[in-house]
């Protein structure tokens, strides 16, 4: 059982950010994306604060998000990197599986990626992830770099909504087809 402290909610601002798109995007008929919240067994609380201080996980997470975009189901992780290097460690074996198995029923995975050192954020669709995947599995390197993504999947800023990562999406289905 693995056991948790707070790190300062590493990732909130990111998973804030996606969660304002989501509503957006669900307020505009174009998609419904839950977040899927982490299951956890409180320990320790800090009675003056009334926050968790230390927490049991009561199973491992599959996806931070998970819901239909005009009928195609989609799941993504929502991930952050301080550098333009992405380490694979950050995302879990179990976690690969999941969006495997859903590709496999007819989904469409993928994770969302930002860089806080370029102020980027990047669509990876899983097809990608397995290239990278299969090739730590196979010795080589356990991350990728930023420079060896596809620039087609850098998310546009476009004041509209916070990551508007379905122009992405649009390019994955392509991609697909």
């Amino acid at each position: 059982m693995a056991t948790w402290k707070s790190r300062g909610l590493r990732g909130s601002a990111l998973e804030e950010l996606i969660n304002r798109t989501n509503e957006k995007y669900r307020e505009e008929g174009l998609a419904l994306i839950q977040k899927i919240p982490t299951p956890i067994t409180p320990i320790e609380i800090d009675q003056q604060s009334r926050h968790i201080t230390l927490a049991y996980f009561d199973q491992k997470s599959t996806v931070d998000y998970i819901g239909a975009v005009q009928g195609i189901p989609v799941c993504f992780d929502a991930k952050e990197s301080a550098n333009e290097t992405f380490s694979l460690q950050n995302i879990h074996e179990h976690q690969y599986q999941f969006m495997e198995d859903f590709e496999a029923q007819g989904g469409v995975a993928f994770f969302l990626i930002y860089y806080t050192s370029i102020d980027e954020y990047y669509y990876l669709p899983f097809e990608y992830l397995k290239l990278f995947w299969k090739r730590a599995k196979e010795g080589g390197r356990k991350s990728f770099r930023h420079d060896e993504l596809n620039p087609a999947y850098v998310i546009p800023k476009d004041g509209e909504v916070f990551v508007p990562y379905l122009e992405c999406l649009k390019i994955d289905l392509a991609d697909r087809d």
